[in-house]
């Protein structure tokens, strides 16, 4: 008997059946690479000597980490992808005016729904299993080459489960629900393992919600993170896409490695300390700490989704950033950023005395647009804290919800609530 992860790479393997531990050679629905780790797949992909993509349609390439180009290295990087997508005539080629940041603007643009197997250069990857689907990141090698196959190969991953049940307390969110759970697991928790979420919570988390956990699952040390479908996700799949789903459910009698139960009303507003994603502390740890801060960033392919965005416009709205914070807000895509105009978020993030970004992953990687300096201290909605990962080796990263963000900006320490002027 199989579970979900099992059975997506039972079918794309053409196996009626596959055990963990097997090595399987898989069809892929779609190759993901962005400016960082697609030219090093091009270069692959041209030594297999094929004279074209395996499918125009299902090669997606997504500039997002170095842009807008911060230096001449970086233009080049994205030169290379431009010409080889002109070269091949790739539609999903999205740059700098049509682009998202990649997490995002793969399922907005409907190039990922249930059942699909897809692998990206990037580690997380993993955030398409919200829908249903086998995501993982691989590396620029096997990208190249399935892009000129259209297979990759796959080592069957045992499968942890779990059991949401309830629903989030007002102001908790999937991000707390992620942090909450690699907190209790540790980085290594899930270790080459298939997170499978499911359980009558589910239906309670929007599909936001299950971005965000499905995208922090390789924090955990996942090969992916996948979530059991519903009419949530199927209705969102065929909102944004013409292609038809596949469903597929974990057997009743499936094996798995453990099975854990998760009570989302206990779950608490979730801060992850310095230097690691497994570092979690209730928010009431955090307000007692006291930690001042120097910087916010609300975005990336973790929470920069309209939600997002309207979470901290709540928060924001008639009130200031704290003197001595910077705070970034980043929707993720064009079409987020073209919302928030619209619903009046722009104007809030920028009267509240913030800076807004067009789509771009560079604070969460220390790329740019947000580099920390030596001492200085962020809270981030991104996905990894660890030493030096925004900047200065010596400053340090605060994961956070986008409300917790927000509100830490107000305060200028790190905070769910905010002290109105008398």
């Amino acid at each position: 008997m199989m579970t979900m992860t099992q059975k997506i790479l039972a079918h794309y393997s053409k196996r009626d059946k596959v055990n963990v531990g097997e090595i399987l050679s898989c069809d892929v629905s779609l190759t993901l690479a962005n400016d960082v780790t697609a030219p090093l797949a091009i270069d692959v992909f041209r030594k297999t000597g094929v004279k074209d993509v395996f499918d125009k349609e299902r090669v997606a390439l997504v500039p997002d980490h170095f842009v807008p180009n911060k230096d001449i290295a970086s233009a080049m990087q994205v030169k290379k992808m431009r010409d080889f997508a002109k070269e091949y005539e790739l539609p999903n080629f999205f740059e700098v005016g049509c682009m998202g940041v990649e997490h995002a603007i793969i399922p907005e643009k409907g190039l990922a729904v249930p059942g699909d197997l897809i692998i990206g250069a990037d580690s997380h990857t993993c955030t398409y299993g919200a829908l249903g689907a086998f995501s993982t990141g691989v590396g620029s090698t096997d990208l190249g080459c399935a892009m000129a196959t259209g297979k990759c190969w796959f080592k069957v991953p045992p499968t942890i489960r779990f059991n949401l049940r309830g629903r989030l307390n007002p102001g908790v969110t999937g991000k707390d629900v992620i942090l909450y759970i690699i907190g209790k697991i540790g980085v290594d928790g899930a270790a080459y393992a298939a997170m499978e979420f499911g359980g009558d919570g589910v239906k309670t988390l929007s599909m936001d919600d299950r971005f965000t956990i499905a995208n922090m699952a390789v924090e955990a040390g996942a090969k992916n993170g996948i979530f059991e479908v519903d009419d949530v996700a199927m209705s969102y799949a065929r909102y944004h896409s013409k292609r038809e789903p596949k469903v597929f459910t974990p057997d009743e009698n499936a094996e798995y490695l453990a099975v854990i139960d998760i009570d989302l009303e206990n779950v608490p507003i979730t801060v992850a300390y310095p230097h690691l994603p497994s570092n979690a502390r209730t928010i009431e740890q955090a307000k007692k700490d006291h930690i001042e801060i120097d910087q916010v960033v609300i975005g990336s392919c973790t929470n920069g989704r309209l939600s997002d965005m309207g979470i901290a416009a709540k928060v924001l709205r008639g009130r200031h950033v704290a003197k001595g914070v910077r705070c970034i807000v980043i929707p993720a895509t064009q079409q987020v950023y073209k919302d928030c105009i619209k619903l009046g978020y722009t104007d809030i993030f920028i009267d509240a005395g913030c800076a807004v970004s067009t789509p771009t992953c560079g604070p969460c990687l220390g790329g740019h647009m947000g580099i920390l300096a030596e001492g200085e201290r962020a809270v981030a909605t991104t996905n990894r804290n660890f030493v030096g990962r925004m900047g200065h080796p010596k400053s340090e990263v605060y994961l956070a919800s986008p409300g917790v963000a927000a509100m830490s900006a107000v305060a200028g320490y790190i905070t769910d609530e905010i002290k109105e002027d008398k």
